[in-house]
C-alpha cells in the first residue's frame, strides 16, 4: 500500500522485498495506491526494506517499514484423532507459525483439507470428512513452495450410539435424555437437534431435508462412553410433521435411535386448575388432576412447588398428581408479595422445561370428628365384611370339598385303571418273553465277534457310519503306489512306539485350531487299532496325557475332567474301557442288555406304531408318543416261505401295520434263528395275498391307496382287508424281476413313490391338513378332547414303564451289583484317579465320584445301553432307541449326585423314574466309594498282585499286557489280549478279548 505507484500495471517495472524477486501480480493492482506480489525464496532468514520501481524511478519503503523472511517451525498438533466424519478443530503448535497470511496458509490432512478458522501464533483448522480411518499427515502449506509436517492425525470409525433412556418427551423439552455409546472420547462438540420433515417432503424428496427447529448443547458427559442431553423445545405445531432427534458430534451427525427404539415427542400434558383458584385442607397433600401426565415424565424428574418450597411427589399416574406439602403453610413467591388480597402460596408442577401454576393452597385445621360418629361408621361396615367373607369363604370350602372328592375318585379310577393295565401287560410279557428265553436257549444271544465289537464301537460314529473304510477294509490305493504306501506307514508305525513322538504328536494336533471334536474322536480311533497289539504301552501313554490333562483341570475346575470327548486321551480312555470290559459285557451283562432291548421292541411293536411321525403308542418316550387313539385289532396270520418247503409260521401282526412294518416282523419270526446281518431285508421281499382263486402283491403305496386331501395314505393290512388267520406267501424278489419292474410303463409301487408332490401319510394326518378342516366349533371340540386325551397318554408312559421295570432292574442290577467282583481294569483305572486326588489334595468326595462316573458310566455303559447293536447283531429301530434314550438318561441320573427337584414342568422322562433314582443311587455308590476299594483289596486275601496298593500302584510293570495274533483263518481278524498275573504262585488269571 502507498502512493504515486503509477497510473496503470505496466508502470510497475521491477518489485524487491528484503533484496529478493517478487514477481507482479497485476490481477491485484490498484491505481497508485495498491500493489500485490508474491515474493520469491529467500536463501536464509533476512530482513529487508521494499523496493518498487515505477517507470524510471525507485522508491523505497521507510526505515520502520521492513519485510522478514522466516522459517516457520511445527512441533506439534492436538488431538491427534478425531471421528471419520470430520469437523475436529485441530490446533498446530510451533514456532513462526504467524508467516504470512491467512489466506496464504493451507493446511491437509494427507489429501482431506483442514479449513483454517484461526492464525495467529497456533494454527486452528477443521478436518473433513475422510474416506476411510487411519493414520493421515498433518501438511502446513505456505505459499507455493513452503511445506511442513506438522505431525500425524488418526481418523477414527463414527461413534455409534448404543442405547438410550428414556426414549420419548413432552414438546416442552427439559427432560435429561442419558445417551451410552463408544467413540464419544474423540468428540469435541456435542449438540442435540429437533428437526421436523413434513410427510409430503418425506414423499417427493430422494434424499431427506431436515428443518432445525431448536438445538441444544450437551448437557453433561459422564464419561468417554456416557452423554447426557436436555431434550429440546418443540412447539406443539410441529408434532403435525415428523419429528426426528439428530445428535451431532462434530461433523458426524446420527438419528437418535437404536435397533430397537427411536426419540419420540408427544404433546404437553394438560392439568386442571384448582376449583376457584384456591385448594384448601391441603395439610396431608395436594392432589392435581390432568391428563397423560405421566407419558414422558417419571415421579423422580417431576417437580412441584408450594411457593418457593418444594412439595415432594410420591404418585403420578395419567391422570393425578400426588404430593406432601411442606408441614408450615409456605409464604408465597417475592413477585406476588405485592398481591395482598389473599396472601397465599401458588401450587406450581414443573416438567422439564415448562411450568404450570394450577392455583393458590390454603393450608387449615380439620374439624375434629365426635366418638359416637366414629364408631358407626368403622364398625359397621367392618362387620358387615366379616360376615359375608364368612359366608363365601364356607361356600368356597364346601365347593372345593365336592371337587377333591370328585378328582380323588377319579385318580382312583386311574390308578386302577393303570394298576390292571400294567397286570395284563406284564403277564402278557412274561409270556412272550418266556417264548423268547426258550429261543436263546435254541439259538443263543446274537453277541458280535470282538472284531465286529471294536469297529463298531471305535468307527460307527463317524461321518461315513458303517460304510467307514476301517469297517469296510476297502482302502482304495492304486497299485503302482501301494508298495511306497506300505513302506510309509511300517515308518510311521516305528515313529508311535517313540512315546516322546507320540505325545508329542498329540499336543501338536490338538493345538491346531481346525482339529475339530469328531477329527480327534477318529485319530483316537486311529491310534487305539495301531496300538492294539501294544496295549501296556498304550495305557502308560494313555496314563501320561491324563496326568497332564488333570493339572490344567486341578487349576480351573476338576469337576469338568472327564464330562465331554473334547481331547484324544479322553476318546482313548473310552476305547480303552471298550476293549476291558468286552468279555464282562458279553459274559455278565450282555444278557439282562438283550433281554431288555427285546422286551423294548416287543412292547413297541405290541402297539400301532406311525411309520412316517416315528411314533408308538407303547414307548417310554413322551416326545415319540403317538398323540392319537388309533383303532386297532391283532392279527395272526400264516406265513408260508415260497421255494423253502417249510410249514405255515404263525406271525402276529397288527391289522394297522404298513406292508413293511408286516415283512419286517414276519422275517423277525421266520429267521429268528439268523443274526440280523444274515437275515433278508424287507425292501428285497414281497408279500402275496390269496384271498381266493385271485392272488395280490401287498405294497405300501398302489393304485387303490387312497388320498385324502394333498396327502396319501400308506396301505394297511385293514385296507387290504386281510382278516385272521389269512395265509401270506412269501418270496424273494430276484434281480431280473427288479429290472422288469423297474421298465414297467404301468404305474405301481415303485411308479407312485417317484410321485414327489404326494405326501403320504400312515396313522395320523399331518396337522396342517387337519387344521385346515376344523371349524371353529369343531375346533373348541377338538381342544376338549385333546386336553382328556392327554391324560391317557401318560398312562400309557406309565403302563408301560410299569411292564418294562423287571428289565430295567435286572440290567441295573447287573452293572452296578457291589456283590459282583469288579473288574480289573475298573479296578485299576479307580485306584488311579484315588492316587490323583490323593495327590492333588482333592478332598471333596463328589469330584472323585464324577470322574469314576464319567469315565465308566457316561463312556461306556451309557454308550452301549443306547447303542445296542455295537455288541449285538441287530437293528435298533428309532421308537426302540427313543426307550432306550429314556432308561439311559435315568442311569445317567442315578449315577450323578445332584439332586433333581422336581416340579410340574419337570420332563416326563424324568417324572416316570423319579421313585427308583433313589434305590438305583444307593446301588452306585457302594462299588465307587473308596472304602469300596479298600473292602474290595482286602476280599483279595494275599494276592494283592491282582490290584496293589494304590499308592504303589503302577501302570508300566506289566500289569496290563497287550498282545496282538493273527487267526490262522482270517489274517484280518484283531484279537487283544490282555494278561493280569496275580502274585500268587498258584492263581493266574488270564482275560481273552
Amino acid at each position: 500500500m502507498g502512493s504515486n505507484l503509477g497510473i496503470t500495471s505496466e508502470d510497475i517495472k521491477e518489485i524487491k522485498v528484503a533484496g529478493v524477486e517478487c514477481v507482479f501480480k497485476p490481477e491485484g493492482y490498484s491505481v497508485s495506491t495498491r500493489v500485490v506480489c508474491e515474493v520469491g525464496p529467500a536463501p536464509y532468514a533476512q530482513s529487508g526494506d521494499i523496493k518498487i520501481m515505477v517507470k524510471q524511478k525507485e522508491g523505497v519503503s521507510p526505515n520502520d517499514l521492513n519485510f522478514t523472511y522466516q522459517e516457520p517451525e511445527p512441533t506439534s498438533v492436538s488431538p491427534v484423532e478425531g471421528v471419520l466424519a470430520g469437523g475436529t478443530y485441530i490446533t498446530i503448535f510451533g514456532n513462526n507459525l504467524e508467516t504470512g497470511s491467512k489466506h496464504d496458509v493451507r493446511v491437509s490432512l494427507d489429501s482431506f483439507p483442514c479449513t483454517v478458522v484461526s492464525f495467529d501464533e497456533n494454527i486452528v483448522c477443521i478436518t473433513s470428512q475422510a474416506k476411510k480411518g487411519g493414520d493421515v499427515r498433518v501438511k502446513l502449506f505456505y505459499g507455493t513452495h513452503t511445506l511442513k509436517e506438522a505431525g500425524k492425525f488418526t481418523y477414527r470409525s463414527n461413534p455409534t450410539i448404543s442405547q438410550f433412556i428414556p426414549d420419548r418427551s413432552f414438546a416442552s423439552g427439559g427432560r435429561n435424555i442419558t445417551i451410552s455409546g463408544i467413540g464419544f472420547n474423540l468428540v469435541q462438540n456435542f449438540s442435540m437437534m429437533a428437526t421436523s420433515q413434513s410427510r409430503r417432503e418425506k414423499r417427493q424428496l430422494d434424499e431427506p431435508t431436515f428443518h432445525v427447529i431448536e438445538k441444544q448443547d450437551v448437557f453433561e458427559k459422564v464419561s468417554d462412553t456416557v452423554i447426557i442431553f436436555s431434550s429440546p423445545r418443540v412447539q406443539e405445531n410441529n408434532l403435525n410433521s415428523e419429528v426426528i432427534v439428530l445428535i451431532k458430534m462434530d461433523g458426524f451427525m446420527t438419528p437418535l435411535q437404536t435397533t430397537e427404539l427411536s426419540f419420540n415427542y408427544l404433546h404437553d400434558p394438560t392439568f386442571d386448575n384448582f376449583t376457584d383458584g384456591i385448594k384448601k385442607q391441603v395439610n396431608t397433600f395436594i392432589n392435581a388432576k390432568g391428563n397423560q401426565l405421566n407419558a414422558a415424565m417419571t415421579i423422580e424428574e417431576a417437580e412441584a412447588y408450594v411457593g418457593d418450597e418444594p412439595c415432594k411427589i410420591n404418585t403420578l399416574t395419567a391422570t393425578d398428581l400426588y404430593c406432601v406439602p411442606p408441614e408450615e403453610q409456605p409464604a408465597p413467591r417475592k413477585r406476588h408479595k405485592r398481591d395482598t388480597t389473599d396472601n397465599l402460596p401458588e401450587f406450581m408442577v414443573r416438567f422439564g422445561n415448562r411450568e404450570w401454576i394450577l392455583g393458590k393452597v390454603e393450608y387449615g385445621q380439620s374439624p375434629a370428628i365426635p366418638l359416637h360418629i366414629i364408631i358407626p361408621v368403622v364398625l359397621i361396615p367392618m362387620i358387615l365384611i366379616i360376615v359375608t367373607a364368612v359366608y363365601f369363604y364356607r361356600r368356597k370350602s364346601r365347593q372345593a370339598e365336592r371337587e377333591y372328592e370328585k378328582v380323588r375318585q377319579q385318580l382312583e379310577g386311574l390308578e386302577e385303571s393303570v394298576r390292571d393295565r400294567c397286570k395284563k401287560e406284564f403277564t402278557d410279557l412274561m409270556i412272550e418273553m418266556e417264548d423268547q428265553t426258550n429261543d436263546l436257549n435254541d439259538t443263543g444271544i446274537p453277541v458280535l465277534d470282538y472284531k465286529m465289537y471294536t469297529d463298531r464301537v471305535f468307527f460307527w460314529p463317524s461321518k461315513d457310519g458303517e460304510k467307514d473304510v476301517m469297517i469296510t477294509g476297502k482302502l482304495d490305493i492304486p497299485e503302482a503306489r501301494r508298495q511306497t504306501v506300505e513302506q510309509a506307514l511300517n515308518q510311521f508305525s516305528n515313529l508311535l512306539n517313540s512315546k516322546s513322538f507320540l505325545t508329542i504328536f498329540i499336543h501338536t494336533l490338538e493345538s491346531q485350531k481346525d482339529f475339530s471334536a469328531r477329527e480327534k474322536l477318529y485319530f483316537a480311533s486311529l491310534l487305539t487299532i495301531a496300538l492294539h497289539g501294544k496295549l501296556e504301552y498304550y495305557t502308560d501313554i494313555m496314563r501320561t496325557l491324563f496326568v497332564e490333562l488333570m493339572e490344567q483341570y486341578v487349576a480351573k475346575n476338576p469337576k469338568l475332567m472327564l464330562r465331554r470327548s473334547e481331547t484324544v486321551v479322553e476318546r482313548m480312555l473310552s476305547n480303552w474301557m471298550s476293549i476291558c470290559l468286552y468279555q464282562y459285557l458279553k459274559d455278565t451283562a450282555g444278557e439282562h442288555l438283550y433281554k431288555l432291548f427285546k422286551a423294548i421292541k416287543h412292547q413297541v411293536e405290541k402297539g400301532p406304531v406311525d411309520a412316517v411321525q416315528i411314533k408308538a403308542k407303547y414307548t417310554l418316550n413322551d416326545t415319540g408318543l403317538l398323540g392319537d387313539d388309533v383303532e386297532y385289532s391283532q392279527l395272526t396270520v400264516n406265513v408260508i416261505v415260497q421255494d423253502e418247503g417249510l410249514e405255515p409260521v404263525p406271525v402276529k401282526v397288527l391289522n394297522c401295520d404298513t406292508i413293511t412294518q408286516v415283512k419286517e416282523k414276519i422275517v423277525d419270526q421266520v429267521y429268528k434263528s439268523l443274526p440280523y446281518s444274515h437275515r433278508p431285508k424287507a425292501d428285497s421281499l414281497a408279500i402275496e395275498w390269496r384271498p381266493g382263486s385271485t392272488a395280490q402283491i401287498l405294497s405300501d403305496l398302489d393304485l387303490t391307496s387312497q388320498k385324502e386331501g394333498r396327502s396319501k395314505r400308506i396301505n394297511t393290512l385293514m385296507h387290504y382287508n386281510v382278516r385272521d388267520n389269512a395265509t401270506l406267501i412269501l418270496s424273494r424278489i430276484g434281480i431280473s424281476q427288479q429290472q422288469e419292474e423297474n421298465h414297467q410303463d404301468l404305474p405301481g409301487e415303485r411308479h407312485a413313490l417317484l410321485e414327489d408332490e404326494n405326501k403320504v401319510w400312515h396313522l395320523v394326518r399331518p396337522a396342517d391338513e387337519v387344521d385346515d378342516g376344523k371349524s371353529k366349533r369343531g375346533s373348541m371340540k377338538a381342544k376338549e378332547q385333546t386336553k382328556a386325551i392327554t391324560e391317557i397318554y401318560l398312562t400309557r408312559l406309565l403302563s408301560v414303564k410299569g411292564t418294562l421295570q423287571q428289565f430295567v432292574d435286572n440290567f441295573f442290577h447287573s452293572v452296578l451289583n457291589s456283590n459282583q467282583v469288579v473288574p480289573p481294569a475298573v479296578k485299576y483305572f479307580f485306584d488311579f484317579l484315588d492316587e490323583q486326588a490323593e495327590k492333588y489334595e482333592i478332598k471333596d468326595e463328589d469330584t472323585v465320584h464324577i470322574w469314576k462316573t464319567n469315565s465308566l458310566s457316561l463312556r461306556f455303559w451309557v454308550n452301549i445301553l443306547k447303542n445296542p447293536h455295537f455288541i449285538f447283531d441287530v437293528h435298533v429301530h428309532q421308537v426302540v432307541d427313543a426307550s432306550l434314550s429314556v432308561v439311559a438318561q435315568t442311569f445317567m441320573d442315578a449315577c450323578s449326585r445332584t439332586e433333581h427337584k422336581l416340579s410340574r414342568e419337570s420332563p416326563s422322562n424324568k417324572l416316570l423314574y423319579a421313585k427308583e433314582i433313589s434305590t438305583y443311587k444307593k446301588m452306585v455308590e457302594e462299588p465307587m466309594d473308596r472304602d469300596r476299594a479298600v473292602e474290595f483289596r482286602q476280599r483279595g486275601g494275599s494276592c494283592r498282585g491282582l490290584s496293589g496298593s494304590r499308592s504303589r500302584h503302577r501302570w508300566n510293570r506289566g500289569v496290563l499286557q497287550g498282545e496282538q495274533r493273527e487267526n490262522a483263518a482270517d489274517s484280518e481278524e484283531r484279537k487283544g489280549r490282555l494278561i493280569t498275573r496275580s502274585s500268587c504262585a498258584d492263581k493266574r488269571t488270564l482275560w481273552v478279548y
